[in-house]
């Protein structure tokens, strides 16, 4: 019973400081005023204030919060020890990185070695000794050596 006629008061309060705003001419704050202050009076007709009064001297209401407040740190300890071990599945993303590499696509399955795709045609080759000093009279012809 209290806390509705406090609640209510409230509210005419605050309508009386909204039309003083807005005999200010500054509507915009008065409505923003009016809105607030209707608030504690809409909880009081949707019985909101009733409800949180009897929630707040029942017993069994702050046992629910305590074993409310007990689950909520099962969870989180068990995620802190999740991520600590770096166990768990991870992200999406991990499970499917995970997954991609647990089956390479290059190798065939009954291959022996990677399927490198159908092999290139090489130039003709050269002997090396005349590979390798070609190219270095090259450069050294390029320096005016």
């Amino acid at each position: 019973m209290i806390a509705e006629t406090v609640c209510s008061a409230v509210a005419v309060a605050g309508l009386g400081i909204a039309a003083v705003t807005a005999y200010r001419r500054r509507f915009l704050s008065a409505a923003r005023i009016a809105a607030y202050a209707l608030v504690p009076l809409g909880l009081v007709m949707t019985g909101v204030v009733q409800w949180l009064a009897d929630t707040a001297f029942s017993p069994t209401a702050w046992a629910g919060f305590g074993v409310l407040g007990c689950a909520w740190a099962l969870f989180a300890t068990t995620r802190a020890v999740e991520r600590r071990r770096g166990g768990g599945r991870g992200t999406r993303k991990e499970r499917r990185a995970a997954a991609r590499s647990a089956r390479p696509d290059a190798v065939a399955p009954g291959a022996s070695a990677p399927s490198l795709g159908p092999a290139a045609p090489r130039p003709a080759s050269r002997p090396a000794a005349t590979d390798d000093f070609s190219d270095i009279e090259a450069i050294l012809k390029k320096h005016g050596i």
